[in-house]
């Protein structure tokens, strides 16, 4: 089974929705994902729900999140909005000097965004239907 680490500005719920589609229809066709804002392990409800977490609490989510990366075969990005998320940014160039492949979601946006990001991306996709194809390929 291929696992795949789910990228993605978490800013609102429309984007965290997006998000939980994108794994779903991986997971629904036996891919393994980790989305950072659902798969946390060992991070207390409170400290989750609060603007003010503790240093212990921020680095753990930092070491998940780069365990769930270096454990990953794919990076599946969403790349939408004003300008590719920093934090998707970063995830895509941890990916890309790994020598593993990612896919990004644009969701049919037509901006002009970060080129040396984009030429990081494997195979840009403009919506969740194309994503299994997408990511058999790779």
């Amino acid at each position: 089974m291929r696992k795949i680490y789910i990228a993605g500005p978490l800013f609102n719920a429309h984007e965290r929705d997006y998000l939980e589609k994108i794994a779903l229809e991986l997971e629904n066709n036996g891919y393994e994902c980790f989305l950072p804002h659902r798969d946390q392990t060992g991070i207390p409800d409170d400290q989750v729900a609060q603007h003010t977490m503790t240093l212990k609490t921020r680095d753990k989510i930092f070491n998940n999140d780069l365990n769930a990366l270096e454990a990953s075969d794919i990076t599946v990005a969403l790349l939408t909005g004003q300008d590719i998320d920093s934090g998707t940014s970063a995830e895509i160039g941890f990916t890309y000097a790994n020598k593993k492949p990612v896919v990004a979601i644009k969701a049919s946006e037509t901006r002009i965004r970060n080129l040396f990001v984009e030429g990081m991306v494997s195979i840009a996709i403009d919506d969740i239907d194309q994503l299994v194809g997408a990511v058999s390929k790779v």
